[in-house]
């Protein structure tokens, strides 16, 4: 079996080294000449553990192929995946199907025999079907399937979401398309992977689901937060006991400075705008939104209490920039609403971060970017744990103090218990805490 995956970034470049883990021949095809220059080098170009080591391993066995040649690729191919981006549309939040409905057109012109065609994308309800009509109007010839299968990539452990899945969703019309995906995914029968095969509306509408659930509980327990402070409980040990209760799972519930990436917020935005054309409400989704964006500006008014009110003229050092660890991507990440908030306050920003400093250059320019932490701190009046990389769970809080001119720690992610750090002079903030000084 061999597979073409029609887009080189995360999606596509994560689910083609995996599949040619399986022993799958695949491709991965990409316009950007360039960027398939690099991969063919062997240079990877995002961050994400383990994914060098799988495609050098898979390319070197002959099963892991870079082109920009599509319509080769797409010939000798028994399934295609399109895995290209669908951004927001600026204005009105909806998903940008623009580089689906090209790649669609493209595929028409390359088909060879039969050929399922698979949505990898994340789509509105619909897509799928929008692409069979498309491929059928350029190519009233071709032998072909379309199937829906939404990918549930965390960054930051893609490689083990991929080959170790809750669960598999395939969405087609016919049993022919089932069967060939079926087999591309047997592997995943030998670890006992539930596999959902539904119909393309509601594989599509899965992803959507899932993520803005995960973005509910996300709002929810960081509104519970602003909660704790005023009366003053602890949000750790309320979502503890919440997630104690099998019904709940302690998964997501994590008070912090708000969600971000490249999934979340995007996704949230494309199912209102779903029910909003469908003449619906979609209340619970649209406060989960407005609950995050608040929650950016609830930070920034933290650190400037913090900090005694303002910070003009203060050194910040923030440790972390990304929206999460174990990845470079800067998508909606918070610290690009809080950082420039401070920076127009009149505060001097310094920043740390293991991988995502090249990123956030290229989006914050006024601010200092230094690979070690303890640099980073050198002369700040407050530190920021902002991303809860490893590096930054376990520092050494007597060096830090040495370093700092300022004692304010700003503990955004509840990383430190708040008794250890003051205990070092420190003054500790933290989000859902109390704590006592």
């Amino acid at each position: 079996m061999y597979v073409t995956m029609i887009g080189a970034g995360y999606v596509g470049l994560v689910s083609g080294a995996c599949f040619s883990e399986f022993g799958v021949g695949a491709s991965c095809v990409d316009k950007e000449e360039r960027y398939i220059e690099r991969l063919n080098r062997g240079i990877i170009p995002i961050y994400e553990p383990g994914l060098e080591a799988i495609v050098r391993s898979n390319v070197e066995k002959g099963r892991l192929e870079f082109t920009s040649d599509l319509a080769s690729a797409v010939k000798r191919a028994d399934i295609v995946f399109i895995t290209v981006g669908t951004p927001s549309r600026r204005g009105n939040g909806y998903a940008d199907l623009s580089f689906v409905h090209e790649a669609a057109r493209e595929i028409a012109g390359a088909l060879s025999g039969y050929t399922v065609v698979v949505n990898k994308s994340t789509v509105p309800v619909g897509t799928a079907r929008s692409i069979k009509q498309i491929i059928g109007d350029e190519n009233p010839e071709a032998e072909f399937d379309i199937a829906s299968n939404p990918e549930f990539l965390r960054e930051g452990s893609a490689i083990n979401d991929f080959m170790r899945p809750d669960r598999v969703v395939i969405g087609v019309d016919s049993e022919r398309a089932a069967q060939l995906l079926r087999e591309l995914y047997r592997p995943l029968y030998l670890i006992e992977t539930p596999m959902v095969i539904t119909d393309l509306e509601t594989a599509e509408l899965i992803k959507y689901a899932s993520n803005a659930f995960l973005a509910t509980k996300i709002s929810f327990i960081n509104e519970i937060s602003n909660l704790c402070e005023r009366c003053g409980a602890n949000v750790q040990d309320v979502a503890k006991g919440m997630g104690l209760d099998r019904r709940i799972g302690p998964k997501f519930l994590h008070a912090g400075p708000g969600f971000g990436g490249s999934c979340l917020p995007k996704d949230v935005r494309a199912l209102v705008k779903m029910f909003h054309d469908r003449g619906l409400p979609a209340r619970i989704a649209e406060a989960v939104l407005q609950v995050n964006s608040a929650q950016g500006s609830w930070m920034v008014q933290k650190l400037r209490e913090a900090l005694g009110g303002t910070e003009y003229g203060k050194t910040i050092a923030f440790l972390g920039l990304t929206f999460k660890p174990e990845t470079n991507d800067m998508r909606d990440a918070p610290s690009l609403f809080i950082i420039p908030a401070l920076l127009e306050g009149g505060a001097l920003v310094r920043a740390a971060d293991p991988k995502g400093v090249d990123e956030a250059k290229k989006l914050m320019e006024r601010v200092e970017y230094f690979d070690d932490p303890y640099i980073a701190c050198d002369g700040a009046d407050a530190v920021v744990i902002m991303t809860e990389w490893n590096e930054y769970r376990a520092l050494d809080l007597g060096m830090l103090k040495e370093r700092m001119k300022g004692t304010s720690f700003i503990d955004l992610r509840n990383v430190y218990k708040p008794e250890e750090v003051t205990r070092r002079g420190f003054s500790y903030t933290g989000v859902g805490i109390q704590t006592r000084r």
